[in-house]
């Protein structure tokens, strides 16, 4: 399993008594190898390890009393709740356990962040470290191979995508084989254990249908009519799959230039190339795709590893990602704001290289700086050292 170097740092350094560290991310890309490689190398703790997949571990946190959590830690100093979302009332569980065990440092675990998120933030308020874990970022893959291996391997990586056991697959049919599987055994579980849809055929095909969108922005009356389901419906399946880290979105950038910038609508991508080609039952190679098409995947590939470098990353102030677009249908593929700097970037997987943004961008924000991401300067953009 590979194992994400600057995130177990980052880790270590998160593990505080009086706090709950929190690790969540897409089922299959590590969370648990992660955490308890993370734990291994921790001198002088007594640790205790707990698995919501486990009916008796679920058990020994139930309905306890103060006297009877008092006996269950005993001396432990470090508490270890792998798959939280699966332990009745955890969000309680863990504030009595903050509550009364000043000394005691708790990480857990989750797939189902719609789950475990929503009831955890609201009873730990203030008390609460959350980090996400993503398919293998390229800047960890920059550790343990040469510039020259990543160039070769670039094509590959964005019709196969980057979970961990794809990445360590030596053929591609194997690669095909394990995506075929995940999706049907693992991408929608947590939808269908925790929110009871049962009717996987439509969202697998409002999955297909964003697959075939991106780049695009999304109307939600027109997948609906496409799906014979309502607008309501469809935001809800989509707030869900952003939710168990199957997609995520972005909303257009604007400084209240309303009459000119589109913001009212989004652009959905993919945590994954991988799964996203899986769904559309589409691996085929680059001889075989349009332009059109390795832009599309070029581009959620690009965004996607820029997301990853920036959740990461601790030396890097917070950034806000937009598209942009006007109605004179002028865009750009990626707008960062963050304090008082601006940047705009478009993403170009072929074609001559631009020095200067579209010019209705530059009338309206010249303070903008500007870059054409490209396969000659990717790999600085998405944070693999230069």
């Amino acid at each position: 399993m590979l194992i994400p170097r600057k995130l177990s740092e980052k880790l270590s350094n998160s593990l505080k008594p009086k706090k709950v560290l929190m690790l969540v991310g897409p089922r299959q890309v590590g969370k648990t190898s992660l955490i308890k490689q993370c734990l291994d190398g921790i001198q002088g703790e007594k640790r205790m390890d707990l698995n919501g997949d486990f009916l008796a571990d679920r058990e020994i946190l139930l309905k306890k009393s103060k006297i009877e959590f008092e006996n269950l830690i005993g001396d432990s100093s470090l508490l270890f709740i792998d798959e939280a979302q699966k332990f009745e009332n955890i969000n309680l569980t863990l504030k009595i356990l903050v509550d009364n065990f000043p000394g005691l440092k708790i990480i857990v675990s989750g797939s189902a962040a719609f789950e475990l998120m929503s009831k955890v933030q609201e009873s730990l308020a203030g008390r609460l470290i959350k980090l996400n874990l993503f398919p293998i970022a390229q800047l960890e893959l920059s550790n343990i191979e040469s510039r020259r291996e990543t160039q070769e391997n670039l094509s590959r990586r964005m019709i196969y995508g980057s979970y961990p056991e794809v990445i360590t697959l030596k053929t591609d049919k194997e690669k095909e084989e394990y995506l075929y599987n995940f999706v049907e055994a693992f991408l929608f579980k947590d939808i269908f254990e925790y929110e009871g849809i049962k009717n996987s055929i439509k969202i697998k095909r409002l999955l297909q249908l964003l697959a075939l969108q991106l780049g695009q922005e999304v109307s939600l009356n027109e997948i609906g009519s496409q799906l014979s389901m309502d607008k309501e419906t469809v935001a809800r399946y989509l707030d869900l799959l952003e939710k168990t880290f199957v997609i995520y979105e972005r909303v257009g950038f604007s400084s209240g230039n309303l009459r000119k910038e589109i913001s009212k609508t989004k652009r959905y991508y993919f945590y994954d190339n991988g799964v996203r080609n899986i769904l559309i039952n589409n691996l085929n190679s680059f001889e075989m795709r349009s332009g059109k098409e390795i832009g599309q995947l070029w581009e959620n590939y690009i965004i996607t590893e820029r997301f990853k470098y920036l959740s990461y990353s601790e030396d890097i102030s917070r950034q806000n990602s937009y598209f942009w677009r006007t109605y004179n249908q002028s865009e750009i593929d990626l707008v960062e704001q963050g304090g008082d700097n601006l940047n705009a970037y478009e993403i170009k997987w072929s074609g001559k290289p631009s020095l200067d943004p579209p010019s209705e961008w530059q009338k309206l924000y010249p303070q903008a700086s500007f870059l054409q991401v490209n396969r000659e300067n990717y790999l600085e953009f998405i944070g693999v050292d230069s």
